[in-house]
């Protein structure tokens, strides 16, 4: 641990991190960009029932659009790893800016719905995932810092866990405002001037940029210096930039913890938007269908003070393990929905407590991936989960509307603690796994000691 690292031994992590140089600016300017994901599936739902008038329509392209992002994210991801995040961003930014107004403009102007389903796929198929770059970004600004930056990594990741929570409280609901308030497509223009402000901002900050992987290969393989330069520093710290001995790029789906991860993510993300869909049949048939929005951000709201909570406090062991437990704690609180959905306080106060659960899992398995895959692979590793995030998202709606439409609400709120449950025994095989071949990853050991 270098002096630096010393004199803020006693300072909250949180003052830590934003006294890098740089780190205040990139992680509010990934915020901004992230508020389209947030704001899309809403606003697209609202602008075609609204101009429309077909819900079938509307759910129908909301998903269309959320899965075609979810299959091009870790290809995105791959390029950005490969040649520079501020190189391939500034590219895939305008694209994404340009593809997101022509729908806009199309929803707007009521043009047929076979071409407007046309467009919805284009600007899918444009986007890409701001917070794996941002999280990419920490471990290479903490890299330098040795076994406290991988310390300060894990309250960054949880940080980040935290922004996502508020992006996706505050997205709908400026969402919803917007649709009935302004017009009913402006949630579809705001977006686009929030990515493209929060995102020209981050890739303009070329100091906290970490090198691509062509860069660093020019730099590493020169003359003489193939096989005498080792990309591990004190203490096996992998060193910023360096691939662990490897200058092609292998992609991050190969490393067995991150396909597990991926079918992880898969499963319990089914969670929520069940529990979203269940929420609100739920209030619906209650009618208090008013209260559905604040009934719904509760879990976002134990959510966000579980990221500040976790990335406070310092757990010792194997990242598997508290995986592990927190899934199992995550489906207990759903459980728990399940006994108190007749009684919306009683309901709201259970949420609260579940989410504490939810950042926490994504924070950890974040760090998972950063101790498993090559760094050249890291962008990637980490749009993975994203894209099994929105994978399960898209199949969890659809199971809980089956349920729904069988057994009615009490059906609904059945799957969240089910889909949860059957992921636990996934991480405990992770667990087991790398216990066994002596990969498992101490919260206290340093990047790249898990190898898969």
């Amino acid at each position: 641990m270098n002096a630096s690292s010393k004199s803020f031994s006693n300072s909250s992590p949180y003052v830590e991190l934003f006294r890098l140089p740089g780190a205040k600016g990139f992680c509010a300017a990934a915020a901004i960009a992230r508020l389209p994901v947030a704001m899309m599936g809403l606003g697209i739902v609202l602008a075609l029932n609204h101009i429309y008038n077909n819900w079938t329509s509307a759910g129908l392209m909301s998903a269309v659009f959320t899965f075609s992002a979810a299959i091009v994210t870790p290809f995105y991801a791959r390029l950005f790893d490969r040649f520079g995040q501020r190189r391939v961003g500034l590219v895939v930014l305008t694209v994404q800016a340009l593809a997101m107004l022509a729908f806009a403009f199309g929803a707007m102007n009521r043009i047929a719905l076979g071409l407007l389903f046309v467009l919805a796929i284009i600007m899918g198929l444009t986007q890409f995932a701001f917070g794996a770059l941002v999280r990419t970004r920490w471990a290479w600004a903490l890299a330098p810092m040795g076994a406290r930056g991988e310390e300060l990594l894990n309250t960054a990741y949880a940080l980040e866990s935290g922004v996502d929570e508020c992006v996706f409280i505050l997205g709908p609901i400026l969402a919803a405002w917007l649709a009935t308030s302004v017009s009913p497509v402006a949630q579809l223009f705001v977006p686009v001037v929030a990515l493209v402000g929060g995102g020209l901002i981050f890739f303009s900050m070329r100091s906290t940029e970490p090198p691509a992987l062509t860069q660093v290969s020019q730099s590493q393989l020169g003359e003489a210096g193939r096989s005498a330069q080792s990309p591990v520093g004190e203490g096996g710290i992998v060193k910023p930039g360096a691939h662990q001995g490897r200058y092609k790029a292998k992609s991050a789906l190969s490393y067995p913890a991150v396909l597990l991860l991926f079918v992880i993510f898969v499963v319990f993300n089914m969670s929520f938007s069940s529990v979203d869909v269940t929420v609100t049949a739920l209030t619906k048939q209650m009618g208090k269908e008013g209260i559905v929005g604040l009934q719904l951000a509760l879990i976002a709201v134990g959510s966000l003070c579980g990221a500040l909570i976790f990335g406070s406090i310092k757990l010792k062991g194997s990242r598997w393990r508290h995986l592990t437990r927190f899934l199992v704690l995550l489906t207990i609180g759903y459980i728990g929905f399940r006994l108190t959905m007749n009684n919306l306080v009683l309901l709201g106060i259970v949420e609260v407590i579940t989410g504490l659960c939810v950042s926490p899992i994504y924070a950890t398995s974040n760090m998972i991936v950063r101790g498993t895959v090559d760094s050249s692979a890291l962008t990637e590793g980490l749009s993975w989960l994203n894209t099994g995030a929105s994978i399960g998202t898209s199949l969890g709606s659809t199971l809980a509307g089956v349920a729904l439409d069988a057994y009615g609400p009490a059906g609904g709120m059945m799957i969240p603690w089910i889909v949860t449950a059957c992921a636990v025994p996934l991480a405990l095989a992770g667990w087991i796994y790398s216990r066994r071949k002596g990969q498992d990853v101490d919260l206290e050991s340093s990047p790249g000691s898990e190898v898969a």
